[in-house]
């Protein structure tokens, strides 16, 4: 099995780099892109890791991207440095999540709650703080029974402490992954959150601004709208990745490593065939 979209506690995943190599490992999990949320801090230690388990590591990165009714997620994938596009991009990336965490805090602090981005910070030390992260501080503080709960009450668009989330220009994202020796790719498309009669639209243009791959199979999506966006996506000349999203069972209890969408295991094929050669001939 491979999988090629993976998060770690860099940025909002259960496991540690080395913890969730040696969890790969253990699932006979033989190639893996980590990809945290706006962050390339665990992959060294993810690469050593990998050395001592015997799992190849595909370096990576998903960027939240403006401009999308729904969510638009890119990845990049195969990345061989952080070029100075990409450590611009990250540093401004930090600066609007600090700000948007600030905001969070002062919802939540007028509602009664006692809570600071301090303890944020020491609760969860070398990571990007985001939502997740407040989700399980409430639950631990006994104010939500569960994160999922967190989510549903107060953290999901439309609920009273979501804060709107300044993502990366496109175009820039683009520039940035590819700078960086990666090949980038639309995460979880079904996310864009937009009718089957606009997407081929969206795809064909975010094609020909330079994407390369389009993520057809993900756990978030039914197996027969994969099919479809597979179909699609060869048809309009992107490659097809698959990946689990995998962040940890107490984070996802929908989510398995090396499985996607159906339960369905991911398949070689997905690198061998499809992003490998991308990747030489970029």
């Amino acid at each position: 099995m491979i999988d090629l979209h993976v998060h770690t506690t860099a940025s909002d995943g259960q496991y540690t780099p080395t913890e969730i190599v040696k969890k790969a490992s253990e699932h006979n999990i033989k190639l893996m892109a980590i990809t945290d949320h706006d962050t390339v801090n665990g992959l060294e230690e993810a690469k050593e890791a990998g050395k001592t388990f015997g799992v190849k590591i595909v370096p990576g990165i998903e960027l939240n991207i403006n401009g999308s009714p729904g969510e638009f997620h890119l990845l990049g994938l195969g990345l061989e440095k952080k070029s100075q596009s990409m450590k611009d991009i990250l540093d401004e990336v930090i600066k609007n999540r600090e700000k948007r965490n600030y905001e969070m805090i002062s919802k939540i602090k007028s509602n009664g709650i006692d809570i600071s981005y301090e303890e944020l910070l020491e609760r969860f030390p070398n990571t990007i703080i985001g939502r997740p992260h407040f989700a399980q501080i409430l639950q631990e503080k006994k104010i939500v029974k569960t994160r999922q709960q967190a989510f549903d009450l107060y953290l999901a668009k439309g609920r009273p402490w979501y804060t709107e989330r300044v993502g990366t220009n496109l175009d820039e994202a683009i520039i940035a992954i590819k700078e960086s020796g990666g090949i980038p790719v639309i995460a979880h498309p079904m996310s864009l959150y937009l009718s089957w009669g606009r997407l081929p639209d969206m795809l064909h243009k975010i094609y020909e601004q330079g994407v390369c791959g389009l993520e057809a199979f993900h756990p978030g999506a039914r197996v027969t709208e994969c099919l479809r966006l597979e179909e699609l996506g060869k048809k309009i000349g992107f490659f097809i990745t698959a990946g689990s999203d995998f962040h940890g069972e107490k984070i996802r209890t929908d989510r398995r490593l090396g499985h996607t969408c159906g339960g369905k295991k991911i398949e070689e094929r997905f690198w061998t065939e499809e992003l490998e050669p991308a990747i030489k001939n970029k």
